[in-house]
């Protein structure tokens, strides 16, 4: 099993099968294909007919997307539960899942992920911090209800599809009530997390989109 992804240091859409892979106890192989090279567009195509990032590949079968990727481990890798076990808890997952996948677009665009990074105070326009009212209800309704130490009790997909806003609170210090803040620690506690984002500090590319508060490295 091969996951090709992007950069650590920017790329959240793969860190969340990357992630789930790893807090499972899957083994697999690893790609890193850099974002905004002259060449990232073409390695995508040759792995995946959406030509981004994550890929999986199983033997023959291919599967792109985060949240397709996470959906096929948990079927995959039933040991793993990577869905709560409660159907009713399983459904308010997916949808907590969905809801990241497709939406905070406000938060995406103003606080770029960046490990390496550490911004405090910016990106603080009035669609990121909706968007970030709304993931604090969110996780304050999950942690409420399953009393954590993840959103539903063990660490599942929809820790994994939060992850990277975990990180963009990090870099950009964003205040947290308490039980949020916890959830913070939590995730950046995990040893893959911390594996993740020391390899992601120590990348030396530079994509100018994802670095809007700093300036590039000077040539050497």
């Amino acid at each position: 099993m091969k996951l090709v992804i992007g950069n650590k240091n920017y790329s959240s859409w793969s860190l969340r099968p990357w992630l789930a892979l790893s807090v499972a106890g899957v083994a697999f192989d690893e790609q890193r294909i850099p974002l905004d090279q002259p060449d990232s567009k073409a390695r995508m195509l040759a792995v995946s007919p959406a030509g981004r990032v994550p890929v999986l590949i199983d033997e023959t079968i291919t599967v792109w997307d985060s949240l397709a990727i996470c959906e096929y481990l948990a079927e995959r890798f039933p040991d793993a539960q990577l869905w709560p076990a409660d159907r009713a808890q399983r459904a308010r997952a997916r949808a907590i899942s969905a809801e990241m996948h497709s939406g905070f677009a406000g938060l995406r665009n103003a606080m770029p992920m960046n490990c390496r990074g550490r911004h405090p105070g910016k990106g603080q326009t009035p669609a990121a911090m909706a968007d970030i009212a709304r993931v604090c209800e969110l996780w304050t309704d999950a942690l409420a209800a399953s009393g954590g130490p993840f959103l539903f009790g063990h660490f599942t997909i929809a820790d994994a599809m939060y992850a990277p806003v975990v990180s963009r609170f990090v870099t950009h210090d964003v205040p947290l009530p308490p039980l949020c803040a916890a959830y913070v620690a939590q995730i950046q506690a995990l040893p893959a997390m911390v594996a993740w984002n020391a390899a992601g500090a120590a990348e030396s590319e530079w994509v100018v989109a994802d670095e809007p508060y700093a300036d590039p490295p000077s040539a050497p």
